[in-house]
């Protein structure tokens, strides 16, 4: 039983996909593999499975909600011979409320975010059916809540408030801040291979299908572009961002939309998606600029706003030493990341374009006094050495 290889399983569900890793635990953590199941609830449900960087399997999944997702999951791993072997699973849980740090999960634990599911629809009650889901089938086996919204516990009462009545405070309604497991996976990253600017003013910046930006200083976030959601902030995939009330109250007026068709359209159907009319893929409308002006009005807003978010984080922190792209479009988008730091010199920012175009992880020029990197983000190794931490394994 001493050589017995003991395995970590982390899931990360979103509205409509599982996004799943298995890590051996036998000294080092290792992924062993990584794959997802995309398309949820929709025609051509799929697994999709990598070993050792290698993809290697493909297949159609059946899959009506995210019940049917999990349970084609479980029959793919035992299959796999893997579910004996495992010692906890960790789940990234998107909105954490109040709780400062990950926690096993309890039948209390599990009601709450049940009670609270309304704060997130999105995301919160996908997750806990997969939490149930597991549990059925390994009853056994301790699970661990990986909070995306614990990174920003430390943010000052100033930056966590809402200009709305006192009562949607009182019940919770506030700022809250996400991506919490990437932000902590590029200050950790940030701190091992350069300490000192772990420690100064910084500014992350998570630019995915769903993007956000942080301000850190002395390794703390001090503020956070997303809010009570996250669809606020900058616009990003298909979400809007940060948005304008009495436009808010004018669609929900002029169509007639319910809370649940609201929530649809600002998840699901605004952001670049909205813009373009095309696609909510950067790299798709990178590709569509020359042939489509509504794909350059897409990829210029991004940028606009986002070079608009760095301004404001950099007031705050009181300068800014270092800059950190992530996300699918931070670590491969040359042309959004130029974009965003065009016009920026006067804060210390400058390019190098010819490391810019070949994503090195420095891309900032020689002598600029803001440092900027391209740090690959790995949310899925944050939930197992998480899971590590919590069960003390």
């Amino acid at each position: 039983m001493e050589n017995e290889v003991r395995n970590i399983l982390t899931i990360n569900g979103g509205s409509s996909s599982i996004k799943f890793s298995l890590y051996s635990m036998n000294g080092d953590l290792k992924q062993q593999l990584k794959g997802s199941i995309t398309r949820i609830g929709l025609q051509g449900a799929g697994l999709t499975v990598t070993r050792q960087n290698k993809e290697c399997e493909r297949q159609s999944a059946k899959a009506r909600n995210m019940q049917d997702g999990a349970g084609f999951l479980m029959d793919w791993l035992k299959k796999e011979n893997h579910h004996g072997q495992l010692t906890a699973i960790g789940h990234r849980i998107v909105h954490g409320m109040n709780h400062t740090k990950a926690e096993l999960v309890t039948p209390a634990l599990l009601n709450e975010l049940h009670q609270t599911s309304d704060y997130d629809p999105d995301h919160l009650p996908g997750e806990v059916e997969l939490i149930k889901a597991f549990a059925r089938q390994y009853p056994q086996i301790s699970q661990v809540a990986c909070f995306d919204t614990v990174f920003h516990s430390t943010l000052p009462e100033v930056a966590r408030l809402l200009p709305i009545p006192g009562r949607f405070r009182r019940a919770g309604i506030r700022r809250y801040g996400f991506h919490g497991l990437s932000y902590s996976y590029l200050m950790e990253d940030l701190a091992a291979k350069d300490p000192g600017a772990a420690k100064g003013k910084i500014i992350l910046a998570h630019l995915g299908n769903g993007a956000s930006m942080a301000a850190v200083r002395d390794g703390l976030s001090m503020d956070t572009s997303m809010g009570f959601t996250p669809a606020g902030g900058f616009l990003m995939g298909t979400r809007p961002g940060d948005l304008d009330p009495g436009v808010t109250a004018y669609m929900i007026n002029k169509e007639s939309l319910t809370g649940r068709q609201f929530n649809h359209l600002i998840n699901h159907q605004s952001g670049l998606l909205g813009i373009s009319e095309t696609s909510p893929d950067m790299l798709d409308l990178l590709r569509k600029q020359n042939s489509d002006p509504r794909a350059v009005e897409a990829v210029g807003l991004f940028c606009y706003q986002a070079k608009k978010w760095i301004g404001s984080f950099t007031a705050v922190l009181g300068g800014l030493n270092t800059l950190v792209f992530s996300g699918g479009i931070g670590e491969n988008a040359a042309p959004v990341r130029s974009g965003i730091c065009e016009g920026l010199k006067f804060m210390g920012i400058e390019l190098d374009p010819e490391q810019n175009e070949k994503n090195a992880r420095v891309i900032s020029a020689k002598g600029s006094p803001v440092t900027v990197y391209v740090i690959p983000t790995d949310e899925e190794l944050m939930i197992a050495k998480t899971v590590c931490l919590v069960l003390s394994l």
